[in-house]
């Protein structure tokens, strides 16, 4: 009777323990692969308490998580010969857990490799300017170039590629702050002259409103008066017209080119000499009486006429600016 419990005891023992070791928990996050005696078998496990024989299989358990897995930097040449130093970080996960385990030794290193590989030959072909400005192309031209040898022959999924940093040479640096700032200041130029050629389209339509209504220049002058009163200054400007300024300088150019016209020498004339008027008369003709008398009248009835006229002539010629000295000699009989 001891013997036989003896024995009950030894089997149940042992199937105790092949049960135990025919006994696998997969987890939700994971995917079971067994192999029976090296062979794999079609069936995926998926997760919960799986069963498998005890002496012959063996199962691998893979995780399809995303994994996260980061480049070290690599030094690159861009496409415009500058040297840099690139890192990235590489998102994938697994979604066929037997090409993972069966096509590939160890595809988490094999991730990587590819990873630096690809991340050289893309700086290679982009340019400085591309890699700073335009990420989001170089991490999908990254993610495009791993996928084709890691989705289809290993299972994996590249879910997305970034580029963490990018380090360049101090000489660079200094020659892109400096382009930088040109480019800050070209921008604030062109601004500044934006705002003055709108402000000065506002002041030409307000002129315009302006003109239109005279009383809206008066209200205006006398708001510029109260504002600048308002400083509490002993000083007191007034606007003063442009066009009475106008005004003024064209009166004095024109007094200025009558004075001119009035300075000119004007030429010397011939002196027209005075004839006696003709005598007409019923009466008989006067005895002759002598031509001259002393004073330079003629003598006769009409005598004092005569000399009258001989003195307004001398005056007239007197007056001249210039005139000729033989005309100053001549008598006015003499003509």
């Amino acid at each position: 009777m001891g013997v036989l419990i003896t024995v009950l005891v030894v089997f149940a023992v042992a199937g105790l323990a092949l049960l135990a070791l025919s006994l696998r928990n997969v987890q939700q996050y994971e995917k079971g692969v067994v192999f029976r005696f090296g062979r794999l078998l079609p069936d995926i496990r998926g997760p919960g308490l799986r069963v498998i024989r005890p002496i012959g299989d063996r199962m691998r358990k893979v995780s399809v998580q995303t994994e996260v897995l980061g480049i070290p930097p690599q030094g690159s040449i861009t496409a415009d010969n500058v040297t840099l130093t690139v890192d990235a970080v590489v998102y994938f996960r697994v979604i066929d857990p037997v090409k993972a385990l069966v096509n590939v030794r160890d595809y988490p290193s094999a991730v990587s490799q590819i990873a630096q590989t690809s991340l050289r030959a893309v700086i290679g072909r982009a340019d400085l300017d591309t890699l700073l400005s335009d990420r989001d192309h170089i991490n999908a031209e990254l993610k495009k170039v791993m996928d084709a040898p890691t989705e289809e022959p290993w299972g994996l999924r590249i879910e997305r590629v970034e580029i963490k940093d990018i380090a360049l040479p101090q000489s660079m640096m200094r020659s892109m702050s400096k382009q930088a700032e040109a480019e800050r200041e070209r921008r604030a130029r062109v601004i500044a002259a934006d705002g003055e050629f709108q402000a000065s389209q506002r002041l030409s339509d307000a002129a315009a409103t302006m003109a239109d209504t005279p009383g809206a220049l008066q209200l205006r002058l006398l708001q510029t008066v109260v504002d600048v009163s308002a400083e509490k200054n002993s000083t007191l400007v007034m606007p003063f017209p442009v066009e009475m300024l106008r005004f003024f300088e064209h009166q004095s150019q024109e007094t200025g080119a009558e004075s001119i016209h009035r300075s000119i020498p004007r030429p010397a004339l011939p002196e027209r000499p005075e004839f006696p008027e003709p005598i007409t008369s019923a009466a008989p003709a006067a005895p002759a009486a002598p031509a001259f008398l002393l004073s330079g009248q003629r003598a006769g009835s009409h005598g004092d006429q005569i000399g009258r006229r001989a003195e307004v002539a001398r005056e007239r010629r007197d007056n001249w600016p210039t005139h000729a000295a033989s005309d100053s000699d001549a008598s006015p009989a003499g003509g």
